[in-house]
């Protein structure tokens, strides 16, 4: 990507930017600090906010400069990752059971849509091959055994 292609880098005492993230130094609503608030580009809320040091005066904010914005950028980025992990554990299930001397996983996926998700139950042997996949309702409880019984019948969806 050409610089002509990418937003314009900005370096202001309480304003930085390298054109994906974006640090402002705001008042703190609670007291009389400051605060800094990192926004990604594209989206609408801060994926990061916390304290910002006072400078020497100590009235107004420390300004921001390079390290702090690097730091501050490798903070809300964990953030978001670990944001992303934990909605994967919620959407992502799996149990695996032992049922006449087969391994078998149950793996329980709900897909988030603004119009109601929908979820699927699939199942799979020790070597990772599908036997099954069906349907289920996004508030199926998956646990060992309703994994079990979902086998135990064949595979047939779940009420």
């Amino acid at each position: 990507m050409s610089d002509d292609d990418s937003p314009e880098a900005i370096q202001e005492p309480r304003l930085w930017s390298d054109g994906r993230w974006t640090a402002r130094v705001i008042k703190n609503e609670d007291d009389d600090g400051w605060a800094v608030a990192m926004l990604l580009r594209g989206q609408d809320e801060p994926a990061l906010v916390g304290p910002w040091t006072m400078g020497r005066d100590k009235k107004n904010p420390k300004p921001l400069d390079t390290a702090a914005f690097n730091t501050l950028v490798k903070t809300a980025s964990e953030v978001l990752r670990r944001h992303e992990q934990q909605l994967h554990a919620q959407l992502n299930k799996n149990v695996s059971v032992t049922l006449q001397g087969q391994r078998i996983k149950v793996l329980l996926a709900i897909r988030p849509d603004e119009e109601g998700a929908t979820a699927s139950l699939s199942a799979e042997n020790e070597f990772g091959e599908e036997l099954a996949r069906v349907p289920v309702s996004p508030a199926f409880k998956l646990n060992a055994g309703s994994a079990q019984a979902w086998i135990e019948s064949g595979f047939e969806r779940p009420r």
